[in-house]
């Protein structure tokens, strides 16, 4: 694969290795939703049809990207946080019941789990990476060695949020299915840049932001729900979702039935004019690209610095141990987050701080030229240590 920065609207002094925090806006589908907020001048031209057409199209464009085998299984919804508390609502644990979480994973994975726990008397299990080390097949394998005959939910992420740390999601899922626990997944921080397989990991629900790695606008998020949640109650009681709602002249002839499949979760006003054809437009070039062409492209730019940042005293775990697409760099002693902020924006370079590391996470319009700017802002952080004058310096490096 090539760098893909043409489909953007980038500065080309911007070196932008912060997808995990949110993905630049495709020019596709900035004139997309462009598109669709300027159908609003005149709504005479906005059918019936188009409450529904659109938002069909993005669930088989997710369907094709998890490999769901029909899109009826998708759900389109504002926010993972909302898709983990409709699996919440329709998941009994009961009294003394477990359900086990990762530590430090995203809140919207959960909240949910907490609450749910709190009111029918469960327990939520956090398990920590074993000895403090940041080592997928380790952490792996002490989240399934939680997951006992009292578990009723296993909810996880695909990689870690803060550093990039990889689970191996089908032992997990192995596991629960063998004690009938309900797996919940977070697939935000993998959706888009990464291969995912819903017919091989069948999980009961997993959820992806739109905004991250899909490339899509704020307030839109995409679900899969398996069959356990099929025939569940919606945290919603839209209209959209009934059986017969393309026929506007009926809609005061309520009916209790709900459209088959994943359809009755949809967040209410599902089918907003602007977000639907943003995201379905990012969603074709991703779907392009393929997951697995963009992981190997990610995986050559983080190899790149990998070692680089290992001689400057920085801490990066093994291309075994880390995500392709996103990563942590720990920090040498004497090296604050301060420090290291400063030197990013002095580059021009964009990551997160998270917890203990620095969160990079480049995609597909990243070049060896950002990586090297990352590496170089690092070396600079570092070298200010030694050197304060060159911390106090305001100038720029060209």
């Amino acid at each position: 694969m090539r760098c893909q920065r043409g489909h953007f609207s980038l500065p080309d002094d911007a070196h932008y290795l912060n997808c995990a925090y949110m993905g630049p806006l495709p020019r596709a589908a900035e004139h997309a939703a462009i598109a669709g907020l300027q159908a609003k001048r005149c709504p005479t031209s906005i059918t019936p049809d188009d409450f529904f057409v659109a938002s069909n199209g993005l669930r088989d464009r997710f369907a094709q990207l998890s490999g769901a085998p029909d899109p009826s299984h998708v759900a389109i919804v504002p926010s993972v946080s909302y898709g983990v508390s409709t699996a919440a609502r329709n998941t009994r644990l009961g009294k003394g019941r477990n359900v086990v979480v990762v530590h430090e994973q995203f809140p919207s994975n959960m909240y949910p789990w907490r609450r749910l726990a709190a009111e029918q008397g469960g327990v939520v299990r956090v398990v920590r990476p074993p000895d403090g080390k940041r080592d997928g097949e380790a952490w792996t394998e002490a989240i399934v060695g939680e997951i006992d005959a009292g578990t009723a939910v296993v909810a996880v992420e695909t990689v870690h949020w803060t550093d990039g740390t990889p689970f191996g999601v089908e032992a997990i899922a192995d596991r629960a299915r063998d004690v009938g626990a309900a797996f919940v997944v977070d697939a935000t921080q993998s959706a888009g840049a990464a291969p995912i397989d819903v017919q091989t990991l069948q999980p009961d629900a997993l959820l992806a932001a739109g905004y991250k790695f899909l490339l899509g606008p704020y307030s839109v998020s995409l679900a899969y729900f398996g069959d356990r949640y099929l025939d569940g109650v919606p945290l919603e009681e839209g209209w959209t979702v009934r059986r017969g709602a393309r026929d506007f002249r009926g809609l005061v002839d309520y009916v209790d039935e709900y459209e088959p499949g994943a359809v009755r979760f949809d967040m209410g006003q599902r089918s907003n004019f602007a977000l639907v054809p943003a995201l379905s437009a990012s969603l074709d070039l991703i779907l392009e690209w393929g997951p697995a062409r963009t992981s190997s492209y990610c995986r050559t730019l983080s190899d790149r610095a990998a070692p680089r940042l290992r001689e400057l005293g920085f801490g990066v775990s093994p291309a075994s141990s880390r995500s392709p697409h996103l990563f942590g760099v720990r920090l040498p002693t004497g090296v604050t987050a301060v420090r290291v902020q400063k030197s990013l924006d002095r580059f021009g370079v964009s990551a997160s701080l998270r917890g203990a590391a620095i969160r990079v996470s480049p995609f597909v319009y990243n070049t060896e030229d950002d990586m090297d700017a990352f590496v170089d802002a690092l070396a600079f952080a570092a070298k200010s240590l030694k050197n304060p004058a060159a911390d106090r310096s305001t100038s720029r490096p060209n």
